[in-house]
């Protein structure tokens, strides 16, 4: 089995790697692709920001990224995040294993429309039709993988993914939690919806080491929220490694369905 990483803020790096990044030219640029092994799985793992965290949110090549997970054979992609709560219950330090995605921009970091569909003649092109944006699956496992390891964890929660570079503002946030949003970041959308369109199982869990804009009484101290983000790797790593053992290829099931035209 073959399962694709992609991490974030925190994670550069995995500390069993078996060689560095390797280059993996994809006709959306390159991705930086590392191959490594955990829980007895063959990992291709994926730094969205570059070690020393080179690039930005705006600067991250999704397409590049998941095109290279599945030429290089993934079965299923899992994405981590650090992420700030718009829930004012959900409790720093925990986790959540998201199952809705709010994302109504549906563009990439450089404005484009969030898709692998850019020519009319694209034979594979078509429009993703779901219920729930996440792969069940894989979903299962990391809420497993959270209730064995004792990690407070959320077992459903709406992920919002927000542009960055900068962080929102006080009302930006309001509006995000009447939509329902558990908790933001900057990365995550795109990789959702791209995985969906190549039919990849994929699932994503946050670590909330904030709370977002006007949320909390008072904002984040520095030093604090550099502590989680160091501490995040460490925690949410364990939870994925302990999900890579319930996870079985024969049962991963892609997302909804790719309606396509061209038969």
């Amino acid at each position: 089995m073959r399962v694709g990483l992609l991490t974030g803020t925190g994670t550069y790096a995995l500390g069993r790697a078996a060689a560095g990044p390797e280059r993996v030219v994809t006709p959306h640029g390159d991705a930086f692709v590392t191959h490594g092994e955990l829980a007895g799985v063959d990992l291709l793992h994926i730094a969205r920001h570059g070690r020393g965290h080179a690039r930005l949110s705006n600067h991250v090549s999704h397409r590049a990224n998941i095109h290279a997970l599945r030429h290089l054979g993934a079965d299923c992609v899992i994405g981590v995040t650090v992420c700030g709560a718009v829930d004012p219950t959900l409790p720093v330090g925990s986790l959540v294993v998201f199952d809705d995605l709010h994302f109504l921009a549906n563009r990439l970091s450089d404005g484009s429309l969030c898709t692998f569909y850019d020519r009319p003649e694209d034979p594979a092109k078509g429009h993703w039709i779901f219920g729930g944006p996440f792969c069940e699956e894989v979903r299962e496992a990391l809420v497993w993988a959270c209730d064995e390891l004792d990690v407070p964890a959320l077992e459903r929660g709406c992920y919002g993914h927000v542009d960055g570079p900068r962080f929102n503002s006080r009302s930006e946030v309001r509006s995000l939690a009447l939509a329902g949003v558990t908790a933001i970041s900057q990365t995550c959308g795109p990789e959702a919806v791209l995985c969906a369109e190549l039919e990849l199982p994929y699932a994503l869990v946050g670590y909330v080491t904030d709370h977002a804009n006007g949320v909390a009484d008072a904002p984040p101290d520095p030093e604090d929220l550099v502590r989680r983000i160091a501490e995040s790797s460490e925690v949410v790593l364990a939870v994925v490694e302990r999900a890579l053992k319930r996870l079985d290829a024969g049962r991963l099931t892609s997302v909804g369905m790719v309606y396509r035209f061209a038969r």
